[in-house]
């Protein structure tokens, strides 16, 4: 039987799993990374080389667990935390600590890529704006303020891609993880000579890029004595995190969205062309599906609302339960609408709809007769309704809504999911093994190695529905006219504390 293995190199930690031809999962393994470095306020910086130390320790574990050795891997794929920096040296060596996806230093080069390209010029060519967590200002830093370091760099790779590096010595990447970079042309699926012109980048730097389930290489004979697996072994390109776990949740077909929370929110449609929003308040990447793409809004401050109100007003004794379904076990005793108490999540800023990072969280319409049931209820509703700002622009693009399912901590809980499907307005769905992406990359992996034929396929045969969950349409009016409400709050309130 045919064994696969997927390997997500995220911001806290590596997971690997092994699944088999089923895409049951019968080994896993996760090893913590050293928490990213804060060197000044808003830098986020991680050394790539902790990731690989990490991956030589998920992987071996995940086998052990799956009692199987590396002999008994088909093929390995990879996802990983998007937008990140490693520069390589002419020996393969790291110069500088990577800046990841979370870094905001980079505003001054925001504003430099926009003024030079232009901002309709920047969306034609890349399909997205300029923003801090992108890879191209993080470059422009590095080589305005530390050109030392700068003047070594031979070779620009993605977090994930670095692992992949050290696995198979190949600088390799995918198209969807490409797209988060402002390098890459998204509709022509390749890396854009216009930007890197426009930049003064030397495309040498560059790795190849590749459709997801294409083979990049195979494990060397160094990456088998690090992790175990047989030389040889068959490594597809995988995709940037959010592209992999969509796989992981069947949602490769045009008109299938998900809406996952995690500290984040992240609602993202598959689609059959690259559908471009002139204001860029959603992000247009490849999909890890060859011929597809994926549209894509972020909440910053999702599950982050939820967790930041637990840590800084939860009471009461531990009853031994999760502490966050004591907090929703509270909030259903609350009618839908809160009795009028609305949360506006933007602790971190907001990117969709509003690309500011200086938006502030707002609890407003709160009276006397309020409780702490009613604040929590608010947060779940009020994470949620920021979620369908993304909904509402998917509407005037045009880009089908068919089914939507749910992932990370707010599909877990029961309340959550009904607040979802009455906000959104369509009934949502729950898959049986919401792994989220290293579970993608072992399905890309099956493909290119030859156990499904496509990726389609590989989704059909392993992706089940664990539950439905339908709108109630009373309480679906109830939460159109308090997403009304919800929406006023941002212009209300955008230029309290701000010079």
């Amino acid at each position: 039987m045919s064994n696969l293995i997927g390997i997500d190199v995220g911001t806290t930690g590596t997971r690997a799993i092994v699944i088999d031809a089923g895409g049951r999962i019968i080994g896993s393994a996760t090893h913590e990374h050293v928490p990213f470095a804060s060197p000044e306020t808003g830098w986020a910086e991680q050394d790539p080389r902790d990731w690989w130390q990490a991956t030589c320790g998920a992987v071996p574990a995940a086998l052990a667990a799956a009692g199987i050795t590396g002999e008994e891997i088909t093929a390995v794929g990879f996802s990983g935390q998007m937008h990140g920096s490693v520069l390589l040296d002419d020996r393969g060596e790291v110069i500088r600590p990577a800046l990841i996806w979370c870094d905001q230093r980079t505003e001054a080069q925001c504003r430099e890529i926009t003024d030079t390209v232009g901002a309709a010029r920047l969306i034609e060519l890349t399909y997205n704006p300029a923003l801090t967590g992108f890879t191209l200002p993080k470059l422009l830093w590095v080589r305005e303020h530390e050109p030392q370091a700068w003047a070594q760099v031979t070779a620009l790779l993605l977090p994930k891609d670095y692992v992949r590096y050290r696995l198979t010595g190949d600088r390799a990447t995918d198209v969807a993880d490409a797209s988060g970079t402002l390098l890459f042309d998204v509709g022509g699926r390749r890396w854009s000579g216009d930007m890197l012109d426009a930049m003064e980048l030397d495309a040498a730097i560059l790795p190849r890029a590749y459709e997801s389930p294409e083979v990049t290489g195979t494990v060397s004979t160094e990456g088998a004595a690090a992790t175990g697996l047989r030389q040889g072994t068959p490594v597809v390109a995988g995709g940037g995190d959010q592209a992999a776990g969509a796989v992981g949740m069947g949602i490769v077909r045009a008109g299938a969205v998900s809406a996952t929370i995690g500290t984040s929110g992240v609602v993202f449609a598959a689609t059959d062309r690259p559908a471009l929003d002139s204001q860029g308040r959603v992000h247009t990447f490849c999909h890890a599906v060859p011929g597809r793409w994926h549209i894509m809004g972020v909440t910053q401050g999702a599950g982050l609302s939820l967790r930041w109100f637990r840590d800084q007003f939860a009471t009461g004794a531990d009853d031994g339960r999760d502490p966050y379904e004591r907090l929703t076990d509270e909030a259903a005793r609350v009618p839908p609408g809160s009795d009028g108490v609305l949360w506006a999540p933007y602790l971190m800023g907001e990117r969709t709809p509003h690309l500011d990072p200086h938006a502030r969280a707002a609890l407003i319409g709160l009276a006397a007769s309020h409780t702490r049931a009613h604040v929590i209820r608010a947060i779940l509703e009020g994470v949620t309704f920021s979620l369908k700002d993304t909904f509402s622009i998917f509407a005037s693009m045009q880009v089908p809504v068919t089914g939507v399912r749910l992932g990370g901590g707010g599909a877990r809980s029961g309340l959550w999911r009904q607040i979802q499907a009455d906000v959104y307005g369509h009934p949502v769905e729950i898959v049986e093994a919401e792994e989220g992406a290293a579970y993608g990359a072992a399905l890309l992996a099956g493909v290119g190695g030859g156990v499904w034929r496509t990726v389609e396929d590989a989704c059909d045969a392993v992706v089940r529905v664990a539950a439905r969950i339908t709108p109630d349409p009373a309480t679906q009016a109830i939460m159109a006219k308090q997403y009304e409400a919800f929406r006023a709050i941002y212009p209300a309130t955008r230029s309290i504390g701000r010079e």
